[in-house]
């Protein structure tokens, strides 16, 4: 037997509704308010407040790029694609805002509810994917940070299995994690070969004002 999934209640959230004065923005108000949701309408542009806000509708058909507080695609809500025309251009500039749910227009009185729902689902996944990505390429950075420790110090003549063993005993001796101590090794590396590299500078430029 499955179990129930769970149903939020969205009572108390805020929704923003980016809208030219239409019925549809009567429509979707009247669904909200029976929610439980507190409604701002707004047009031709969102206010700064709506980065506070728990979900937008924007419509499509008449959008543009500058209505937004945020860069393309980077809501930081779950946002829902008012979609009246199916033009190419139009459909297309909706997938580029990324938008986590839809609703066609004419809206009618129903359907508000499952886009709510669908949006704050669809965005947490996204949120949940983006963080993995997020954290798996600070994981290969790190991998790469030690990589490069392991390199800096086997170049001192010692094997790479002995590089490494000295990295963790810098860790240790340094009480920090490996891969801070990985850090701090190439951050010395680069200071002492840009050194190098302005006094090998400088004495090029001694030489030649002695010549």
């Amino acid at each position: 037997m499955s179990r129930a999934a769970h149903i939020p209640n969205l009572g108390g959230a805020k929704a923003f509704v980016l809208h030219r004065p239409h019925a549809t923005v009567g429509a979707i108000s009247r669904q909200l308010q029976a929610i439980g949701l507190e409604v701002v309408d707004c047009w031709p542009e969102l206010p700064a407040e709506a980065l506070a806000a728990d979900f937008v509708f924007f419509d499509v058909d008449l959008g543009f790029d500058q209505q937004f507080p945020w860069p393309r695609g980077a809501a930081p809500m779950p946002t829902i694609a008012l979609i009246g025309s199916e033009a190419p251009g139009r459909i297309e500039w909706a997938l580029s805002h990324k938008a986590d749910a839809q609703l066609l227009k004419p809206v009618g009185n129903a359907g508000v509810y499952s886009a709510l729902l669908i949006a704050r689902q669809s965005f947490a996944a996204r949120r949940q994917l983006a963080d993995e990505i997020t954290a798996l390429q600070q994981r290969v950075a790190e991998r790469q940070t030690i990589v490069r420790a392991v390199a800096a110090l086997s170049s001192q003549g010692v094997d790479d299995e002995r590089a490494y063993a000295q990295l963790r005993s810098l860790a240790m001796n340094w009480q920090v994690s490996l891969e801070d101590a990985a850090r701090r090794v190439v951050a010395l590396t680069d200071k002492a070969l840009t050194e190098k590299a302005q006094t090998d500078k400088e004495g090029g430029v001694d030489q030649s004002h002695r010549a």
